[in-house]
């Protein structure tokens, strides 16, 4: 593959890899581990994007989304949040980074075969104006983004967990 969709599936691939490379390693303990003052750990960062990219996933191939403009922020929903960053009972490092690969495989066949030009309107939500329309292409853009921004999280974590940094 060359061209555009070759540069999609390149730059994505390199930042799940630095995602991936900082649970290298790992216990589950240390994958659950809050080295920092910030509630996130480097298990749940890979539960989370994943998640984040299954989603985009699914909005790349058929539009549509949940509209988020009548949430209520109950402590049951706040707890539900707070337990998709971080490693939930039953839950395993291996397990997740295995499901990050089945997604990220799904992804990388969409990147090559959907039409980047197709375009959809963001669900509702409270952070964006209606009427707001993403192409495929930027759909993608957007999943290298965020998990570029998070392997960078999970890189300061991990570094203050034992040291270890993905780079330098």
């Amino acid at each position: 593959m060359t061209g555009e969709r070759a540069d999609l599936l390149d730059f994505l691939g390199k930042h799940r890899y630095f995602l991936r490379h900082t649970a290298q390693g790992l216990t589950d303990e240390q994958a659950n581990t809050r080295s920092t003052v910030s509630a996130l750990t480097v298990g749940g960062l890979i539960k989370h994007v994943t998640a984040v990219e299954q989603n985009w996933a699914d909005f790349a191939r058929n539009g549509g989304g949940e509209d988020v403009t009548e949430v209520e922020f109950t402590p049951e929903f706040v707890a539900a949040w707070e337990d998709k960053f971080r490693l939930v009972e039953g839950e395993t490092l291996a397990g997740v980074l295995a499901e990050y690969e089945r997604i990220a495989a799904e992804t990388d066949e969409l990147v090559k075969t959907l039409d980047l030009d197709a375009s959809y309107e963001l669900p509702a939500a409270p952070w964006q104006p209606p009427g707001v329309f993403w192409t495929v292409r930027r759909v993608f853009m957007h999943i290298t983004a965020e998990t570029a921004q998070h392997a960078g999280h999970a890189d300061i974590i991990r570094e203050t967990i034992d040291g270890q940094k993905s780079m330098g």
